[in-house]
């Protein structure tokens, strides 16, 4: 609906030769801190219509014969089995999947630096099992006044005390597997060693948001606040680029907050500091690849109210605070959005209120808004995806894509062998159905062929709706949102 705002070709080109200009800057070696998903970031593609989510990793390929790439582990987040919430497995976990992902994409993984180590048992263990693997692994050590101690941290008593991480390429691209890793003093106590050892070096940092040369303002960046209420973060003017440019730019609180020690740091290690200000720091080159302002507009006032009702289900579930809520109740009326009164949700609840039961609606690429009730077969879920198909394919909304005779054993299937209290078949149930059926049937195999058009589609629903139901949605590539009621009121909801 929202259409392509963002030109990926021109991006993938104009990140990768900005990142090829850094590192020539610093004679030869860049050390990059990478913020954000370095792929599946599925944020940008939503607020960025155009954005592949794998962009970032697609970049980084273009480089692959220069990269290196080194991810750092917070001890602490090792010894809490602290768990990466959009995965439910342990960011330790989740530090070799990320490398398995980044072997299968040619890319070399060069060490794992784990930071704040103080002898945790639980890092000693992952340490071990790295090097069961063939992976090197280095300690970096919690620094007593870290950050506001510069002259100690810049010392043989701070940095100096850290393992030096061994690099062998040009780019060495700092990740992690989630926030508050240790990914900026990795950076910078390499810096500190590299240039004890006499080899120039520099560091620069990626964040896609905010994007720093678009108004302070715009959606994009305040979908970015939307997306970021439970940590605090503020977009704000770079004062500290005003001064000394006179342009005004876009950052966020923490990284103007800490430019000032920063700064102080870079002085000591490298005798004068690079830069100027947090947005001098920067390589991100997104905002000069919107193509149509308007369509990348509606797409990210789309993700705050996505953000909102998000916030409010969380809320209910009891993971959510009022404090969020208020907050990205405030980016939404910067907006001008009412949430309820958008064509989609009103079409959920108007369904909803005519049939008596949990309803949903689906906004397709064209704009046609198609809804699904809940039958004695199917829950709403199921219906909405049938009729998005439907009308996609341009077939009569009388005709049967399954025989109710196929669907009705499948719901005896559940209640009578495997112990199910609801009949109601999910959205992957009937997708089976639906592929099964498409053997036979031509009108069902022509229902089959419209699935991609779906991807990029917003859904809302009038209850909260199972885990299957949105999982599935989600693998179809199909933004879902939800009014933050359950269908039944009880204590416990799976």
């Amino acid at each position: 609906m929202s259409g392509i705002g963002f030109d990926n070709a021109k991006y993938l080109s104009l990140q990768s030769e900005k990142i090829r200009e850094r590192i020539a800057r610093f004679g030869g070696k860049l050390y990059l801190e990478f913020g954000g998903k370095l792929f599946d970031d599925h944020h940008a593609s939503r607020v960025l219509p155009g954005f592949e989510p794998d962009s970032k990793i697609r970049m980084l390929q273009t480089l692959k014969d220069q990269v290196e790439i080194v991810l750092v582990i917070n001890a602490e987040d090792i010894e809490k089995n602290k768990v990466r919430g959009d995965l439910g497995i342990p960011y330790q976990e989740d530090a070799l999947r990320l490398m398995d992902i980044f072997h299968g994409m040619g890319l070399y993984v060069g060490s794992v630096v784990v930071t704040r180590y103080a002898g945790q048992a639980g890092a000693d263990k992952f340490m071990a099992r790295l090097h069961d693997l063939g992976v090197r692994s280095y300690k970096h050590y919690t620094i007593p006044g870290y950050p506001s101690d510069v002259a100690r941290i810049v010392s043989d008593e701070g940095y100096g005390k850290n393992e030096y991480v061994e690099t062998r390429r040009s780019l060495v691209v700092v990740t992690a597997p989630g926030p508050g890793s240790g990914k900026m003093a990795t950076c910078l106590s390499q810096l500190y060693h590299e240039y004890k050892r006499g080899v120039k070096a520099g560091y620069a940092k990626f964040e896609t948001f905010p994007v720093w040369n678009l108004p302070l303002r715009h959606p994009v960046n305040l979908a970015y606040e939307a997306a970021t209420a439970d940590l605090n973060d503020v977009n704000m003017i770079d004062p500290f680029h005003l001064e000394a440019y006179g342009q005004t730019t876009v950052n966020y609180n923490r990284d103007v907050e800490i430019f000032p020690v920063l700064n102080a740091m870079l002085k000591k290690i490298m005798g004068v500091s690079p830069y100027q200000s947090p947005t001098d720091m920067g390589v991100n080159m997104a905002g000069f690849c919107i193509v149509d302002d308007e369509a990348t507009c509606r797409a990210a006032r789309m993700e705050i109210v996505r953000r909102y009702y998000a916030a409010l289900c969380d809320r209910a579930r009891g993971a959510g605070s009022d404090e969020i809520v208020r907050k990205i109740e405030l980016l939404i009326n910067q907006i001008g959005v009412e949430p309820g009164q958008l064509p989609l949700m009103q079409a959920a609840l108007e369904k909803e209120e005519r049939t008596g039961g949990p309803a949903a609606a689906m906004q397709l690429a064209d704009g046609r808004i198609v809804t699904g009730k809940t039958t004695d077969l199917m829950g709403c879920s199921s219906t909405l995806l049938l009729n998005a198909l439907k009308v996609s394919a341009g077939i009569a909304h009388e005709i049967d894509l399954i025989s109710p005779q196929v669907l009705a054993p499948i719901c005896q299937l559940k209640t009578g062998n495997l112990g199910n209290k609801n009949p109601r078949l999910h959205s992957d149930e009937v997708l089976i159905a639906l592929c099964i059926s498409a053997v036979t049937n031509p009108v069902a195999a022509m229902a089959m062929e419209q699935l991609p058009k779906l991807k990029g589609c917003d859904a809302h629903f009038s209850v909260i709706p199972s885990g299957v139901d949105e999982r599935l949605y989600k693998k179809l590539g199909v933004f879902v949102s939800c009014e933050p009621r359950y269908e039944q009121t009880k204590m416990y909801h799976k």
